[in-house]
């Protein structure tokens, strides 16, 4: 026979006293009413106590009631372009600008080419203001949401080099169709790069600058040469000769700054584009080494090349590449003359993304450890008297320093680092 009562069910007074507990708060406050009554001599005590015995007992045979709670949770659509909606892609794919169609939550929906390529981390279906933590590009994002209006910004960046982009979030819809913030609509975003304006506008205001500064000294020195030859030495052949001697060698140190501050300024404006071709660094040391005879053979030093018997290609700038090695293998003729020789060695590296070492070491006087951070200044000179008297211009190691940055390589530079080493310049490429 079956047990009528579950081995799991209450028994009854099991269960009164289940009732009672879930009555508790009423109870105490009933309680505290009838005492107060009694106290008062408005109730007769045992009919107070009689009066909540009833109560207990009414309490303890009705049922608890029961509270159903429940609980609504969206869940969220998966990012994605419908079938319908490629006509979004396609005209994302049709600008030369980097674009990203969003959803109102600003979850990547699709990504044209040029986007994918500027940005590889934002992919579809990744939120684009966790991937870019950006104050503007969020608040632009929000406020399109909540109006309906296109909102544009411009983004800085630092890393991995200075960039400039005007940023455009726009809403997708009709024109004079109404705007819900809570509709499930698009936002466009596209980037415009600006880099290449802000970098004129700094080559133009750095020229200015660094001109007006170095140039007043050559062009003082002809203005009084001048003036001296049109005057007293108007009749005198041998001051004459002299002067003009001088301010020949004035117009050619003009001649070289000016030539250095459009070369530094070239490699300032593509700083940003890495270079696509390919080097022979051992063929290109050799072309610079064969150029720079002449000076190597005035100093009385020797220019001793360690390279390795096969080629060595690296992708790079053949013409800047030159140019960096020109003026580290030039400086080391010119300032370590004590010594009897310069050395120049290629070899490979263990350092992560930078696979060659080209070392410059010259055996000279070398310079003291303060003046090294500085040293790829523009226009920083550790003795301005001696530097003039080289032809130098001050820009050598900055030009140097911005050729290197754009390839993605490293530059250090190490002075008396080890006994018989004057400067030691290290250059690293990937």
């Amino acid at each position: 026979m079956d047990d009528p009562h579950p081995a799991n069910a209450l028994s009854l007074p099991q269960a009164a006293l289940t009732r009672l507990i879930g009555y508790g708060p009423l109870l105490a406050g009933l309680a505290g009413v009838v005492l107060c009554f009694v106290l008062l001599g408005g109730l007769r005590p045992d009919l107070a106590i009689l009066g909540l015995l009833v109560v207990i007992v009414l309490l303890a045979l009705l049922p608890l009631p029961v509270v159903t709670v429940t609980q609504a949770v969206e869940i969220p659509a998966p990012a994605r372009i419908d079938a319908d909606e490629g006509a979004i892609s396609a005209f994302a794919e049709a600008l030369a600008d980097p674009c990203f169609v969003l959803d109102r939550r600003g979850t990547v929906l699709y990504t044209n080419a040029p986007g994918a390529q500027q940005f590889p981390s934002l992919q579809p279906g990744r939120v684009m203001t966790l991937v870019l933590r950006n104050p503007e590009l969020i608040a632009a994002i929000e406020g399109a949401v909540r109006t309906g209006s296109a909102r544009s910004f411009e983004l800085h960046e630092t890393l991995p080099s200075e960039s400039w982009d005007k940023v455009v979030v726009a809403p997708l819809h009709q024109p004079g169709q109404a705007w819900l913030e809570d509709d499930d609509r698009h936002l466009l975003v596209t980037f415009q790069s600006l880099t290449e304006l802000k970098r004129v506008d700094a080559m133009r205001a750095d020229f200015i600058a660094n001109a007006s500064h170095e140039l007043r000294t050559p062009l003082a020195s002809l203005m009084g040469f001048i003036d001296t030859l049109l005057g007293p030495a108007a009749k005198d052949a041998a001051a004459r000769e002299k002067f003009l001697g001088i301010m020949r060698g004035q117009a050619d140190r003009m001649s070289r700054l000016i030539d250095d501050l459009l070369s530094l300024s070239r490699i300032e404006m593509h700083q940003h584009l890495r270079p696509t071709g390919s080097v022979d660094l051992s063929g290109l040391l050799r072309e610079v080494r064969e150029g720079l005879q002449t000076q190597a053979r005035a100093a009385e030093l020797d220019v001793v090349l360690k390279l390795p018997g096969q080629p060595v290609k690296v992708t790079g700038d053949r013409s800047q590449l030159y140019e960096v090695f020109e003026n580290l293998i030039d400086n080391a003729i010119k300032y370590g003359a004590g010594g009897k020789s310069v050395e120049v060695s290629l070899h490979e590296t263990d350092r992560p993304g930078l696979r060659h070492q080209v070392s410059v070491v010259d055996h000279g006087p070398g310079v003291e450890p303060e003046h090294v951070p500085r040293m790829t200044e523009r226009f920083y000179r550790i003795d301005a008297d001696a530097s003039r008297k080289k032809k130098g211009t001050g820009l050598g190691l900055a030009i140097v320093k911005h050729i290197i940055q754009r390839h993605r390589g490293q530059m250090t530079i190490k002075s008396r680092a080890n006994p018989g080493e004057g400067l030691r310049v290290d250059v690293l490429l990937p």
